[in-house]
């Protein structure tokens, strides 16, 4: 008795150590690194038909190079046709698709008006939405005082409502085909309060409750729901992000010092998540990817560890200069 209660104490051992060191050495939360190794491969994906917006620039870019590799089907939406276009030749460069297979729908997130045409000329076209990714959105820095409320409005129109808008079009059709997939990608900032980003962290819980709610009242309909949450990832977020003033864009440029996630890693770990139908995802590099652990198991020790580092650490961290 005593022999089975020493293995099991080793075991346990065991499995704590394994799991401290895939965090520590990891760009992924263990089960996304798992799934990355012994799960269904983004190949898997290959003919389905996968809805991305904001795919002109960044994530949503890279990941259209990713599922066209994979042999998907892909509607590219953005507000920059030109950006589109030349996204698709890529496409096509890149992978075996064709060009019955792309199909460019230009798209502003929060014209709601235009969304209903928008999801009827997807279905003219392939027939049916296997994935939609709503991807869309802007990031913001400005402190939380100084921000205007009408940022605050915008980044709810853009961030929140634009994502609810689509996906109330989306899933009818999805749930009467008994099958869809709506994937959200959404920011670690939608598990963490990110200092001077109060408005966009906001954004990202709001997105992350709404989806959450969502995901058990359509589980018995065949349709899955996917958060991802990235931490820093090179990408042009800061060019167009919110300030404290409406109307105003950031116009910063990242520095390829900063030790960010390369954009072509997000977007195939995305394209695991999305194959193997996870529920929660998170895609970032350390110390990140800790603090992520710390707020979901010891949430007041992450709290107080977070307001002990101070503004300037946390900035530091997150901008990918630590």
């Amino acid at each position: 008795m005593m022999d089975l209660l020493y293995l099991l104490v080793w075991l346990v051992v065991l499995f704590n150590v394994v799991a401290i060191l895939m965090i520590l050495c990891g760009d992924a939360d263990i089960a996304l690194q798992i799934k990355s190794k012994f799960g269904k491969s983004v190949e898997s994906l290959a003919g389905q038909v996968v809805w991305i917006t904001g795919a002109s620039s960044g994530i949503g870019e890279e990941l259209a190079y990713e599922l066209a590799r994979a042999g998907c089907r892909l509607v590219l939406s953005a507000r920059r046709t030109k950006e589109l276009e030349r996204v698709k030749k890529e496409c096509m460069l890149r992978g075996s698709v064709k060009d019955e297979d792309i199909l460019i729908l230009t798209l502003d997130s929060i014209d709601f008006a235009s969304h209903k045409s928008a999801v009827d000329k997807v279905l003219a076209h392939f027939k049916h939405i296997d994935v939609l990714v709503n991807n869309a959105g802007r990031s913001q820095r400005a402190e939380w005082m100084k921000t205007a409320l009408q940022v605050d409005r915008d980044m709810l129109e853009l961030n929140v409502l634009g994502v609810l808008s689509l996906s109330k079009l989306v899933l009818p059709h999805m749930a009467e085909r008994k099958s869809g997939h709506i994937v959200n990608v959404s920011s670690v900032a939608g598990k963490l309060g990110a200092p001077l980003s109060g408005s966009y962290t906001g954004a990202k819980h709001a997105v992350q409750g709404w989806f959450d709610a969502l995901r058990v009242e359509v589980g018995e309909k065949n349709i899955y729901v996917t958060n991802i949450c990235p931490g820093p990832v090179f990408s042009n977020i800061l060019a167009v992000a919110f300030t404290e003033n409406a109307g105003e864009e950031l116009k910063s440029q990242m520095n390829p010092n900063e030790k960010r996630m390369k954009t072509d890693r997000c977007a195939y770990l995305m394209g695991v998540a999305i194959a193997n139908k996870m529920w929660e995802v998170w895609i970032t590099r350390n110390p990140v990817l800790l603090f992520c652990y710390a707020n979901q198991y010891l949430p007041n020790v992450a709290k107080w560890m977070g307001c002990r580092m101070g503004l300037k650490a946390i900035q530091k961290i997150r901008e990918g200069q630590n």
